[in-house]
């Protein structure tokens, strides 16, 4: 896959980037580094469940190695767990090697910032009181309600943090905690599936180069996938249950067309499509 062809080793970035150790797990406890978890058929569907899921250290990587690689500046990450962690891990290797760079020649006006939202107050504070010490996130308590997109059922958020990010992780809400429904209709049912219209409603604000990651989610993948109206590459790795969309477009202007030569480099432009702004 195209966005990890450089990641041809797990243990040895982890070895180089041991984020690992901010989240207090032991590489010789955990084992293989590319092990699947396989989770009783009904945890991830199961509204009593209190207890965090424990880390896939593969996913990761592989997020870490997107903020890293691509030059991450502004996360917005939806649904907070030890991702939000990592992202802060990340973005703070980010910082010390290019924030000079971006600081004086970039328009970032939050850089090396993950706003981390979730419409659970005490997941929030579990998280930050078992991992007090992030230095580049900010949590958003953001509660969430059952509503229609274009006429279609779905779900989004009453307030989300007012930044432009360059990678967004989708990962909630899960489909039992949005409130209301519609004519009788909600996602708060074992069989139902979540499916948030969140990136759908600020698409056009985004900067070409942003990276979409939908962890799972594959239903509200599509749904996105069906309704997101600009120039999307739109991979699905069935390998690693996650979804990608990257925004192709021309620069909007200077300051875009700095931004993705320094994060993502010259050749990113290649098989743009023509600029419909010109003839």
């Amino acid at each position: 896959m195209e966005l990890f062809k450089e990641l041809l080793d797990y243990a040895e970035y982890l070895n180089q980037n041991p984020f690992h150790q901010n989240l207090g797990v032991s590489l010789k406890e955990y084992g293989s580094l590319e092990k699947k978890i396989i989770r009783e058929t009904y945890l991830s569907v199961n509204p009593e469940n209190k207890i965090p899921f424990s880390e896939e250290m593969d996913d990761l990587i592989r997020l870490h190695y997107l903020v890293t690689s691509r030059k991450v500046t502004t996360i917005l990450e939806i649904g907070i767990g030890k991702s939000t962690i990592m992202f802060d891990h990340a973005l703070e290797q980010n910082k010390l090697k290019y924030g000079d760079f971006i600081n004086k020649n970039l328009r970032r006006s939050n850089p090396f910032e993950c706003h981390s939202v979730d419409n659970n107050e005490k997941w929030i504070e579990l998280t930050k009181s078992t991992y007090p010490t992030t230095k580049n996130v900010t949590y958003h308590y953001c509660p969430c309600h059952v509503t229609t997109f274009n006429d279609r059922i779905s779900t989004l958020y009453d307030n989300l943090p007012n930044i432009c990010p360059d990678l967004i992780y989708l990962d909630a809400p899960d489909q039992f905690s949005p409130i209301g429904d519609v004519r009788g209709i909600s996602t708060n049912h074992p069989d139902r599936l979540p499916m948030s219209a969140d990136i759908l409603t600020f698409e056009h604000f985004l900067l070409p180069g942003t990276l979409i990651v939908v962890d799972g989610r594959t239903a509200n993948a599509r749904f996105l996938k069906t309704n997101l109206q600009r120039d999307w590459n739109y991979y699905h790795s069935e390998e690693y249950d996650q979804h990608f969309f990257e925004l192709k477009e021309t620069p909007l202007g200077i300051y875009n067309k700095r931004q993705i030569e320094f994060c993502l480099g010259p050749n990113w432009k290649k098989n743009l499509k023509k600029n419909p702004d010109k003839s």
